[in-house]
């Protein structure tokens, strides 16, 4: 036998409730994931991973070759492609082991890019981990085995029923409300990653050569000792070309790139719980001047990509003329940061393009 490999396998509550109550000897992925479950071999390891609370809650070993059957075990999705298994450990959900307590030995936590950076390697599965991250998930669950410590859980997340989308990244699944970043220092630090954005969009703009405009209510935001109204490009009023209801809510966007009177883009930063507030602002946009040729950007935090995908493609968005989701683009905060690394060497140069090229559609197919 080759040496053992580990891979993540994702589950909510339900699905391991539906998996224990089949006999829990097949664990099914979607058909997606068929080339990637080709790399599995007898031997390697699962790692079970409850996403609605964060935490590990049992091995499961692979005991048979991929294969495909879509008889039902899982209530809201075949997950067609299988793999026989046998649990190695089980945990219950309340001594499961939290993910944060292995902050110190996995990998997706060391050298973050943004304190939310490590959930991108909690997003699909199977996904194969490093043979260190994988001994460290099993010793944490076995001493959790021998060593139990009861720690509550929310019941309402264990049985949420996540929603599957498939968009032009792939398949994603709809986070549960109150998701596993909360568990950070909210308030602060998202107030704090707004500001830093909306400085980082301000200043771009203002380097490439427009004039730029911060949210009527920002506009006395400064990020680390610098004030928004000191860029040199920073326009004091806008131009007002349209009624007075469409020019109120211009004014409260974000931030806004301007070539002289002509609108050349529209950011909404979204780093709350909500993304409510800037949805509602474009859709409103749209609604009021359907006509309007302004491209629309939605800028969250990588890991809040499928929950900013599901909210504008929610029907209330969808039935805009045309629909907010053909309109609006995400980008990615750390993509953002990234880019702007990138390219300050010949900034002024760059086209309004280049943000089109950095970002990605919102629009999404039913799976």
């Amino acid at each position: 036998m080759s040496e053992r490999s580990y891979w993540l396998d994702l589950f909510t509550g339900v699905t391991w409730n539906e998996f224990k109550a089949s006999g829990g000897k097949i664990s099914g992925f979607r058909k997606s994931r068929w080339k990637t479950l080709q790399k599995i071999r007898k031997g390697d390891y699962l790692l079970c991973y409850l996403t609605g609370v964060s935490r590990f809650n049992g091995i499961l070993e692979v005991v048979s070759k991929p294969f495909k059957d879509s008889s039902q075990i899982w209530s809201d999705e075949d997950f067609p492609c299988r793999l026989k298994v046998k649990i190695v450990v089980e945990l219950t959900p309340e001594t499961a082991v939290p993910v944060h307590d292995l902050k110190g030995s996995l990998s997706c936590f060391q050298n973050l890019k943004s304190p939310h950076a490590w959930t991108g390697h909690f997003r699909a599965s199977p996904a194969k981990w490093k043979d260190a991250d994988g001994e460290a998930v099993v010793q944490a669950i076995l001493d959790a085995e021998e060593n139990p410590v009861i720690r509550p859980v929310d019941k309402r997340k264990l049985a949420y029923r996540p929603k599957a989308i498939k968009a032009k990244i792939g398949s994603v699944t709809v986070p549960e409300p109150g998701n596993d970043t909360e568990d950070f220092d909210v308030v602060s630090k998202k107030t704090t990653e707004h500001t830093e954005i909306q400085w980082l969009l301000l200043k771009l703009g203002s380097d490439m050569g427009f004039h730029v405009w911060a949210a009527r209510n920002d506009r006395g935001k400064e990020f680390k000792g610098k004030k928004f109204s000191n860029l040199s490009k920073f326009k004091s009023e806008l131009p007002l070309q349209f009624d007075d209801a469409t020019n109120k809510t211009i004014e409260l966007i974000d931030v806004l790139w301007l070539k002289g009177n002509s609108y050349v883009a529209a950011f909404e930063v979204e780093s709350t719980t909500s993304i409510y507030s800037g949805l509602l602002r474009m859709s409103d946009l749209i609604a009021m001047q359907p006509n309007l040729k302004i491209p629309l950007y939605l800028i969250a935090p990588d890991d809040r990509r499928a929950k900013v995908m599901t909210e504008v493609n929610r029907p209330t968005f969808s039935r805009l003329s045309p629909p907010l989701a053909e309109i609006c683009r995400f980008i990615s905060f750390e993509g953002l940061k990234d880019q702007i690394e990138k390219v300050m060497s010949y900034v002024r140069f760059l086209k309004p393009e280049f943000m089109e090229e950095l970002s990605e559609s919102c629009e999404l197919e039913e799976v």
